[in-house]
């Protein structure tokens, strides 16, 4: 084991966070604002790139701080680490409302692909870096670019995503098609790839983009039901300018019987 063992409870349903427990000189470390609070005892520290480059001088933690750049995060992380005789807890919250999914890397051949932005917290000594999709098609138009995330190591590590969050074992060869945008993270032997949608008027009146993401097993992957691209455009639509009722048979009088006319 290289990375820091560490015992954890999630609290919450849509809005959740998650408490670390931590003995003598165990340590976690949390994407920067995802703090909620700690215990006594607990000593706060930001480094320069992930938690596994720390001791590979400074063009080591420049490669690490600069893979993380890459993929949408800070340069810096913040570690927690218990510097008392017993065991003290320190917390992280989720950024929006979804479920926190544990993950314990040692069960999957210790690497799991991410989408970008969905890191929440880990132990120390698991690695956060970059996943170049290998497709050029996938890149461009899988709905996460051409950059993820990959978390490596053998410890336990902590994702956020929105919504409900379903974990579908494929087989070998099996195959489902998502929304792009819903793919939370997946295993190393999936095969993640982009399908144009079929039929012209699917493509025109579909409302669903052009691209289904289709994953191929063997393998885990984690499917979100909210993903917060779709919650912040649904939010924008409704949060300024001409309501959709406005634009209806009714207009305004639609609004004076639903109770938001003046």
């Amino acid at each position: 084991m290289q990375n820091h063992e560490i015992d954890y409870r999630i609290y919450g349903e849509e809005l959740q966070y998650v408490e670390i427990e931590l003995d003598h000189n165990e340590t976690a470390i949390a994407e920067s604002g995802s703090f909620l609070m700690m215990e006594d005892g607990i000593k706060m520290a930001t480094i320069f790139g992930d938690g596994r480059e720390q001791n590979t001088g400074f063009m080591g933690k420049l490669f690490s701080a600069g893979k993380r750049l890459l993929t949408g995060e800070s340069l810096f992380m913040t570690t927690f680490t218990n510097e008392i005789g017993g065991k003290a807890k320190v917390s992280f919250a989720a950024p929006y409302s979804g479920k926190i999914i544990p993950i314990d890397l040692s069960q999957y051949d210790g690497k799991i692909i991410a989408q970008k932005d969905s890191f929440l917290c880990a132990a120390m000594g698991v690695s956060i870096g970059i996943e170049l999709q290998r497709k050029l098609g996938t890149g461009i138009f899988g709905g996460e670019g051409f950059i993820m995330q990959k978390l490596e190591g053998d410890g336990m590590a902590f994702v956020h995503a929105g919504g409900y969050v379903r974990e579908i074992e494929l087989g070998v060869g099996e195959l489902i098609r998502v929304d792009t945008g819903c793919v939370v993270a997946y295993t190393r032997r999936v095969d993640f790839d982009i399908e144009f949608i079929k039929g012209i008027k699917n493509l025109v009146f579909g409302g669903e983009g052009l691209f289904y993401a289709v994953l191929r097993g063997p393998g885990k992957v984690w499917i979100q039901s909210l993903p917060i691209s779709r919650l912040a455009s649904k939010i924008i639509s409704y949060g300024g300018g001409t309501r959709r009722e406005e634009g209806s048979i009714l207009g305004g009088l639609g609004n004076i019987l639903d109770g938001d006319g003046y």
